[in-house]
């Protein structure tokens, strides 16, 4: 009987189409350096066995390994003894007919990348990729039990640990290893909170304006969403419990108020401490960027100053490294883990143990906390590029001490609406800011990310964001 092989390679993606007619050798050769060039095949990229290709195209064998033959004296292949043949990692700059054999690098953002003031931007840079990739290739030749196996819903105890002494010194929080949560980010944790201590009855005070993504989320799940609005102080206690006394939560930003930039002062701090005791109700503090203050520390945590067990504490690396990580963290009141892990577990089980192994040893060498360094002074200069960009726009540009995003207000009674249009036709991405009101009075701005791009970068957008807004307003 006819042997089958029924596993096949796909190399679908690989095979050139080639001409009904004509010599087909030399289509081969000429539609293969074509894709070279085109980077369509990309450098180091592996090409399709000589046999299997020769079968797939209902060639000769003899005809694909002429072709590779070719290639390779050309300098677009190589062939490497028992491996196979590559497309090389550096092709000739140009044809034998002078024609440009490498596609022209693209001068601009790709599609993919972020537009210039995109809030949420990680802070990665070269230094701390290269850390990372080695602490990668490590944990990946010496992979975690948990990688094979059903892990701690809670997370890799020794990321639990680091987390745990990383907070004590920075935001003066003393928690036990056994309260800290790994999660994939501060949307995870808000969403598990939410449905262990919040039933769909809940009332919940939120900052007025407010996060929009923990605003929807607590929507979603049926909570009754009680306004307090912020002042320069940030939350007020006092119109919240005037407005519901007996809520049953609180959700805030209090280190840098998420849009507006302002820090809870130590007076209403303690009021809202005294109140979550009295009427037990449960503090969600979404500490998101308090990595990033340019003029000193930030106060101590809510969480590292309740001595009732009431705040919840929630941490991200997002904003300290970058998003695609997908690690957070919750620190929780004792008289609530087990209730949380046993939710925990019926949700998703555990994080991914192969990167907190690897975030554990990035902390443990240090690596973070001089990543931290290098990314706040990149940050602090990205933000004085897009003020300095937008000083001769007519907008009130805020000029924060903290976090990774500014405010630049609309004068008069001009609508961010339009404003957002402007400065995105020159090339600078914002939020509306008048969007992220309940009932207080919306105030029009927009709300413009300086994380994750580079000086220059940030400054020609904003230079062309007031261009044309000052053009706008001109026609």
């Amino acid at each position: 009987m006819q042997k089958h092989r029924t596993n096949l390679p796909d190399w679908s993606a690989l095979i050139p189409v080639l001409p009904a007619a004509g010599p087909r050798r030399d289509a081969l050769q000429a539609e293969l350096r074509r894709l070279i060039v085109t980077r369509v095949l990309l450098p180091g990229q592996k090409l399709p066995p000589s046999r299997e290709l020769a079968q797939r195209l209902k060639l000769a064998r003899g005809a694909v390994v002429a072709a590779y033959e070719q290639l390779a004296a050309d300098g677009f292949v190589e062939a490497r003894l028992g491996a196979g043949t590559f497309v090389a990692a550096q092709v000739p700059e140009h044809a034998a007919h002078g024609t440009a054999l490498q596609a022209p690098v693209p001068t601009g953002p790709t599609p993919l990348a972020p537009a210039p003031g995109k809030l949420g931007g990680g802070t990665v840079d070269d230094r701390t990729l290269r850390d990372l990739r080695g602490l990668f290739r490590e944990a990946l030749l010496r992979p975690p039990p948990e990688f094979l196996h059903y892990g701690d819903p809670f997370g890799d105890l020794s990321l639990r640990r680091e987390i745990v002494d990383y907070l004590r010194v920075t935001r003066g929080i003393r928690a036990g290893i056994d309260q800290v949560m790994i999660t994939s980010g501060t949307q995870s944790a808000l969403s598990l909170i939410a449905r262990a201590f919040l039933p769909s009855d809940s009332r919940i005070w939120v900052e007025d304006p407010c996060y929009p993504q923990a605003l929807n989320l607590f929507r979603s799940l049926g909570l009754t969403i009680i306004p307090v609005p912020v002042d320069g102080d940030g939350l007020d206690p006092a119109a919240g419990m005037l407005a519901a006394p007996e809520a049953e939560a609180v959700y805030l930003t209090p280190s840098h108020q998420f849009p507006l930039g302002a820090t809870l002062s130590m007076p209403r701090r303690l009021a809202l401490l005294d109140w979550a005791q009295g009427a037990g109700a449960w503090i969600i503090e979404d500490d998101y960027d308090s990595e990033f203050r340019f003029t000193g520390p930030p106060l101590a945590a809510l969480h590292g100053i309740d001595r009732a067990g009431r705040v919840i504490y929630l941490g991200t690396f997002s904003k300290a490294l970058a998003p695609g990580l997908r690690l957070g963290y919750a620190v929780l009141p004792a008289e609530v883990v087990e209730t949380v892990r046993r939710l925990r577990d019926l949700t998703d089980r555990y994080p991914n143990p192969l990167i907190e192994t690897v975030l554990a040893r990035f902390m443990a060498d240090g690596h973070y906390a001089a990543h931290l360094r290098r990314a706040r002074k990149r940050c602090r200069m990205a933000r004085d590029a897009l003020v300095e960009g937008l000083s001769a726009a007519p907008l009130d540009v805020m000029n924060p001490d903290q976090g990774l995003h500014l405010i630049a207000f609309a004068r008069g009674d001009e609508a961010d609406a339009e404003l957002q249009r402007l400065a995105e036709a020159g090339g600078l991405c914002s939020r509306r800011l008048s969007q992220m009101f309940l009932k207080a009075p919306a105030r029009q701005g927009l709300v413009i990310g300086y994380s994750g791009f580079e000086t220059a970068e940030i400054r020609a957008a904003a230079h062309g964001a007031t261009r044309a807004i000052t053009s706008g307003r001109r026609g």
